[in-house]
């Protein structure tokens, strides 16, 4: 099934493009074999208008037959293609940026594809309990590859140190897994899902008067 590209799109966003709508579907938590618990999962890609996209995740735990039994966990961030800082940016905070933005096109934003005929990315996901990854990595088609460069904790958050994700799209459904290293243990399986695409893209909705 093409990848189908929304009109108005920053431009910067063409290479995540695929990923813009909401998910869902089911998994299980490490390495899915045996007794490891299944849980549902929503995840939310939104297209605000910036050069970076919206993330939201929500997961309950489930039994065997996919019925939600309690909420598991949550998350949010930004992902964003990972390119130098140009004046035409915003930030910090609520310093503007420019009308204009530093690309105004797909053709400009191929420029930055890289040596393996990717694109370089960077995610900051947030969790509750004190924590927040800051993870980079290469786009390249319908697969997104991810390692953590920092994991920050707050003093009374749980061990964790470093986390890989992998995603995917597969016969229109979007695959992913995730390994942590946690508890002073290495990476291992945490976690994976197949979510199918419940809606296409939708712009974030501007705070009402």
């Amino acid at each position: 099934m093409p990848i189908e590209i929304p009109s108005g799109l920053t431009p910067e966003l063409v290479p995540l493009s695929w990923l813009i709508g909401e998910w869902e579907g089911r998994g299980r938590l490490g390495a899915g074999e045996g007794e490891d618990p299944h849980f549902i999962q929503r995840m939310v890609f939104v297209d605000a208008g910036f050069p970076y996209l919206q993330y939201t995740a929500e997961s309950w735990l489930a039994d065997e037959d996919g019925n939600r039994i309690r909420p598991l966990a949550t998350e949010m961030g930004y992902w964003q293609i990972d390119r130098p800082l140009q004046d035409a940016d915003g930030g910090p905070g609520l310093a503007p940026p420019d009308i204009v933005p530093t690309y105004t096109s797909a053709e400009a934003v191929e420029s930055l594809r890289n040596s393996q005929d990717g694109f370089d990315i960077t995610a900051t996901i947030v969790h509750p309990g004190s924590i927040a990854e800051l993870y980079y990595g290469q786009i390249k088609g319908p697969q997104i590859h991810l390692s953590t460069d920092a994991v920050l904790r707050g003093a009374h958050a749980r061990d964790y140190k470093a986390a890989t994700r992998i995603f995917g799209l597969v016969n229109s459904d979007l695959f992913w897994r995730w390994d942590v290293a946690a508890a002073g243990a290495p990476l291992a399986p945490h976690a994976s899902a197949i979510l199918r695409r419940l809606s296409g893209p939708r712009s974030a909705q501007a705070p009402s008067e």
